[in-house]
């Protein structure tokens, strides 16, 4: 598929929880997905778009625990992206690429062909590739990828019990910052217009661990290394700004790790908006195959370089 080509559409699926039992097919929508206005979500419903296990039901039908809620979204044109990544290594288990900001990893919002998943479904056809973390749409750098059964299963478990090291470099603004320091911020989800939430930094949310360390101090700008202990979600991009320093063209975090209000007749930024400088660097892990400890690094872009 060309850049300028719509896709094939794609169907979302989920489970009816206890919380939604009893409630009407389009206030369950509308409600939970608002990046839409609720005469659309109505319309969809009324079109048969969405069906309820495997059926067409009427937008005020009352939903019931466990029952199966499908959504066809129709064939759309996905924002341009970059499609090129770089394989920095493979074996029958495990790939490590060179993902380019820009390129989401997984289907979600306005993008499922123009995801890294998808172009590497489409480079090896016959493989299963399966991420074993996620890195932001505009982050940059390495990421791991299962190909096999036993590496899925090694490599996350090795994800749960935190024996992944990944380091990034991010770019933030000057100041007098020690030369290394942590951030114990916790990170949980916050109401959101257009999304309903999204993560932040709240006292009531998940504990969450990065370690800091100083580069270089530039006239404009400051390039740290950051090592993040958890996997909280834009953990970095958090934490850097929960202590004053968000990275420098962030479009949503704001000093404080809170999103920046949102101004009258502008359009809100979502998480995945770009313009900020943040690399995934070197990754290390336990080979799942060959056992033993092994760190690959990733060449970061100019600005995040060493001068």
């Amino acid at each position: 598929m060309s850049q300028n080509q719509c896709n094939q559409g794609w169907i979302y699926r989920e489970v009816v929880d206890a919380q939604a039992t009893g409630q009407a097919l389009l206030d369950y929508y509308s409600q939970r997905y608002p990046h839409s206005q609720r005469r659309e979500w109505q319309a969809r419903i009324e079109a048969g778009q969405i069906l309820v296990n495997g059926q067409i039901q009427k937008p005020t039908y009352p939903l019931a625990q466990g029952q199966h809620l499908s959504y066809q979204r129709p064939p759309w044109q996905e924002p341009s992206v970059p499609l090129d990544f770089e394989v920095l290594y493979e074996d029958e288990d495990l790939w490590l690429i060179a993902k380019p900001s820009g390129l989401p990893v997984l289907p979600g919002g306005g993008f499922v062909e123009h995801t890294l998943l998808h172009q590497l479904q489409r480079r090896y056809p016959q493989e299963h590739p399966v991420p074993i973390h996620r890195l932001g749409r505009g982050t940059s750098g390495i990421m791991l990828i299962a190909r096999s059964p036993l590496a899925r299963q090694h490599l996350s478990q090795q994800l749960r019990e935190r024996r992944l090291y990944k380091r990034y470099r991010a770019l933030i603004g000057p100041g007098a910052l020690p030369c290394r320091f942590d951030i114990d911020q916790p990170i949980g989800k916050i109401a959101y217009p257009r999304l309903g939430y999204l993560y932040g930094a709240t006292p009531t949310g998940k504990a969450a661990q990065s370690q800091v360390m100083v580069l270089e101090r530039r006239t404009a700008a400051t390039l740290v290394a950051v090592r993040i202990l958890t996997g909280r979600p834009h953990q970095i991009r958090i934490h850097l700004a929960a202590v004053g320093y968000p990275l420098l063209g962030d479009p949503l975090y704001q000093r404080g790790g809170l999103p920046k209000p949102i101004v009258a007749d502008s359009p809100s930024a979502i998480p995945s908006d770009c313009g900020y400088w943040l690399h995934a660097q070197t990754l290390a892990f336990e080979h799942p195959r060959h056992g033993g400890w092994t760190t690959w690094t990733c060449p970061p872009p100019g600005p995040l370089a060493d001068k």
